[in-house]
């Protein structure tokens, strides 16, 4: 089979306006952006050029707008500085089962040094029950942080209900965006967010680049110190390179909100899927409130990594992992209670822009000959 990536989850290709737009920043305009001389003023106003371009995606003001090294930064920093510089008030935190390790781990390392971290369930679809927030919140708690779309099933969370309960008693909000931005609106007062992160990678911009989002006059400290980077936000010289790649791709991304030829690709593969296997595949996910760009679908009865194994050239990723020939499920999927024997099957399937018809029909009909076939062409387990 042909290569095909249907892995834009993990990782998309950097788009063809970010690598003209940062062409100019690898051979000629080298200066360091804080220099107040002739080499450095191409170099602040492409970083500030960037910083418009990020807040015009995000519905936010320019300087609400700080550059990170990714989402992981982003989330870092979020999490970390709300309670560096909210303690007096508090040390108490909300989030869900279902994060990204990027706000799980934060979580835990806050509580080692003595935070107090409450992780909600969620329910089969993997989404979050605002009352669930709210009956969580005590006199101590500082922060919410809430995903606003999962990153193995696609879920879209309830952010603007989770949004009211937060302003309702005075607590900032979160918000780990990284999978969102770019593919649906994710604008910061429409959701009504405090803090967004936004990881460069996923938005068609290279890795190594990111954004947290910051409203004017929430109390964050920061996590990298030195000196006064990013409006004393921030320390580090700025990635010049990357930020104006970052601003550019946010600039295309405005075209591709709510990416409709995506999504109807997307349920196309699902189609060819559900009605050439029926009850031997099931979706993981809510049907509805999901990315218009993913699918993940268990294939009862088989592995996952075994069915990716035997789809050569097919670029996708599985809900389980493989360790000494035991099968264990990811953590989202156990915490929306799927059953292991149906688990163990799921493969996360996330198209892109540049996916087309012919690899869509293409992995559906290899999958469906290859579990269809009396002997399947599995390795063993």
């Amino acid at each position: 089979m042909k290569r095909i990536y249907l892995d834009f989850n993990a990782s998309t290709p950097i788009a063809p306006e970010a690598a003209q737009a940062m062409r100019p920043y690898l051979t000629q305009h080298f200066g360091n952006p804080s220099s107040r001389h002739w080499a450095g003023a191409p170099a602040k106003e492409a970083v500030e050029r960037a910083r418009d371009q990020v807040a015009d995606l995000l519905g936010c003001a320019p300087a609400e707008v700080v550059f990170t090294s990714g989402g992981s930064e982003s989330n870092n920093h979020a999490i970390k500085g709300v309670l560096f510089a909210n303690r007096g008030r508090g040390d108490h935190i909300i989030t869900s089962q279902v994060e990204h390790p990027a706000v799980l781990e934060p979580c835990r390392f806050l509580e080692g040094l003595g935070a107090r971290v409450t992780y909600l369930r969620v329910d089969r679809f993997g989404r979050v029950d605002p009352e669930d927030i709210r009956r969580a919140i005590t006199p101590r708690t500082i922060l919410i942080t809430v995903m606003h779309a999962n990153n193995e099933v696609g879920t879209i969370e309830p952010i603007r209900e989770i949004s009211q309960v937060a302003r309702e008693r005075g607590i900032i909000f979160h918000t780990d965006a990284a999978q969102s931005v770019g593919k649906i609106g994710a604008e910061v007062n429409d959701l009504g967010v405090d803090l967004l992160s936004v990881a460069g990678h996923k938005v068609y911009a290279p890795k190594g680049v990111g954004v947290l989002y910051i409203r004017e006059g929430v109390g964050v400290g920061p996590l990298v110190h030195g000196a006064g980077h990013e409006g004393g936000r921030r320390a580090g010289t700025e990635n010049v390179l990357l930020d104006v790649g970052l601003g550019a791709a946010c600039a295309v991304a405005r075209n591709w909100i709510g990416m409709p030829a995506v999504k109807q690709l997307r349920d196309r593969l699902w189609n060819h899927l559900r009605d050439a296997l029926g009850e031997r595949v099931v979706l993981n996910g809510h049907p509805d409130e999901r990315l218009p760009n993913t699918l993940n679908a268990s294939f009862v009865g088989t592995v996952g990594a075994d069915l990716l194994a035997a789809l050569e050239g097919v670029a996708a990723s599985t809900g389980s992992a493989c360790h000494e020939g035991k099968v264990s499920l990811s953590p989202v999927l156990k915490a929306m209670g799927i059953p292991p024997e149906t688990g163990k099957g799921a493969v996360r399937f996330s198209l892109g822009r540049t996916t087309t018809e012919d690899e869509v029909d293409t992995v559906a009909e290899a999958i469906i000959r290859i579990l269809s076939a009396p002997a399947p062409r599995l390795p063993g387990h």
